[in-house]
C-alpha cells in the first residue's frame, strides 16, 4: 500500500517482502536512483522504518511502515552487460528449478550493476529471465571472484535463503590459490575485521581489535613449489573476509591486486598467465528440510584457473 504525504511517501511493507535488506528493496524500489543516493538516504536518516533510522543492513518485516523522502528520479534504461557477457551469463547455468537459479559467475562482472559498470550479473539475467519478475541475488560475490552464485526466483525462497545465510546454514566452500606454503596446522584463522569506505568510495578491509568478528576454516588441497591450493569454508560472512585473513598470516591470494603481494602477482601473471584473483566458490549445499529441499551444487574451476593449476603440477 502506497500513502503519499505532502513530498514524503509511506509505504507497508507486505509479507511477500519481507526478509530483504533495506538497501535491497531500495536499489528495486527506486529505479534510476543511483546507489550512492540510496546509501547518502540511509545514512543520514531521511529513510526510516517504524519512525526510527535504520543501517543498510536492516531486514524488513512484514506490516514495516516505510519512510521514504521526496526523490527526483531521473527515467533511467538500466545498464546491462554487452552482447558477449549475456551470452557468458546464458551459458554459466549450474542449477535452475521454480524457486532458484544457480550460475557459475564468471571472474570479472560484478552482481551489481553501478557507477562505471555497464550492467551486473543481475541486470544481465533479468534480461536473460524476462519472465521471472522477481530474480533477486541471494548473496554476493567480489566482481574478481567466480563461482557458485544463488539467485532466487520468488521472494518466498529468498526469505528462506536469508534465514539460512544468517543463521550460517548454506556450508559455501572456495578454492583460493595463495603465496608460500601454508602451515599444515593452521585450519583456522579467527581475526576481527573493520571495513573502511575511502573517499573514493573504494572498501578496504583490515584485520582490527574493535572489528566484527570473521573465522575461516583453511585445509590444503594441493602443495605447489611455491605456492597451496586450499579449500576455504566461511564461518562468518564479512566483506573480503577470505582475501584480508589470507593476506593476515602471510598467505595472500594470487592474483589479489588489493591485499595482495605485487611482485608475487607479477611473477604469477608473466610465469602462468594468471590475469586476475584466483577465488572460487566451488561448491555450496543447501538444506531446507521444512520443504524437502535439497542442493548440493559444485563449479568446476574456470578455464584460466584450471589452466594455472595444470602449468603448477607441470612445474613441481
Amino acid at each position: 500500500m502506497s500513502i503519499k504525504q505532502k513530498s514524503v511517501t509511506y509505504l507497508e511493507i507486505s509479507a511477500n517482502k519481507a526478509g530483504q535488506r533495506i538497501d535491497n528493496f531500495l536499489y528495486t524500489h527506486l529505479k534510476g536512483v543511483p546507489k550512492s543516493h540510496i546509501y547518502r538516504i540511509l545514512r543520514t536518516g531521511e529513510v526510516r522504518i517504524n519512525k526510527g533510522r535504520i543501517k543498510p543492513s536492516y531486514r524488513l518485516n512484514a506490516n514495516d511502515v516505510l519512510r521514504l523522502p521526496p526523490i527526483k528520479c531521473q527515467t533511467i534504461i538500466p545498464k546491462v552487460p554487452n552482447a558477449n557477457r549475456l551470452t557468458e551469463l546464458a551459458n554459466a547455468t549450474l542449477y535452475e528449478d521454480d524457486l532458484i537459479l544457480i550460475i557459475n559467475k564468471p571472474s570479472g562482472i560484478a552482481v551489481h550493476g553501478g557507477t562505471g559498470i555497464n550492467g551486473g550479473v543481475i541486470e544481465g539475467l533479468r534480461v536473460l529471465y524476462p519472465k521471472a519478475p522477481s530474480l533477486e541475488l541471494v548473496h554476493r560475490l567480489d566482481r574478481e571472484t567466480s563461482g557458485c552464485l544463488m539467485i532466487a526466483k520468488k521472494h518466498s525462497m529468498l526469505r528462506r535463503l536469508h534465514n539460512l545465510l544468517r543463521c550460517g546454514e548454506i556450508h559455501k566452500q572456495y578454492l583460493a590459490l595463495v603465496q608460500g606454503h601454508w602451515k599444515p596446522r593452521r585450519t583456522q584463522v579467527n581475526a576481527p575485521l573493520r571495513k573502511n569506505v575511502l573517499k573514493s568510495g573504494e572498501r578496504i578491509v583490515r584485520v582490527s581489535p574493535d572489528g566484527k568478528s570473521a573465522i575461516t576454516q583453511f585445509s590444503i588441497e594441493r602443495q605447489f613449489a611455491t605456492t597451496t591450493l586450499l579449500k576455504v569454508k566461511l564461518l562468518t560472512g564479512r566483506t573480503h573476509q577470505i582475501r584480508v585473513h589470507a593476506a593476515h598470516v602471510g598467505n595472500p591470494i594470487a592474483g589479489d591486486n588489493k591485499y595482495g603481494n605485487d611482485s608475487f602477482n607479477q611473477q604469477m601473471r608473466h610465469d602462468y598467465n594468471l590475469k586476475h584473483l584466483f577465488l572460487h566458490a566451488s561448491k555450496l549445499d543447501i538444506d531446507l528440510p521444512e520443504i524437502k529441499y535439497h542442493l548440493s551444487i559444485e563449479a568446476p574451476l574456470p578455464p584460466s584457473l584450471q589452466q594455472v593449476v595444470n602449468n603448477l603440477d607441470v612445474k613441481i
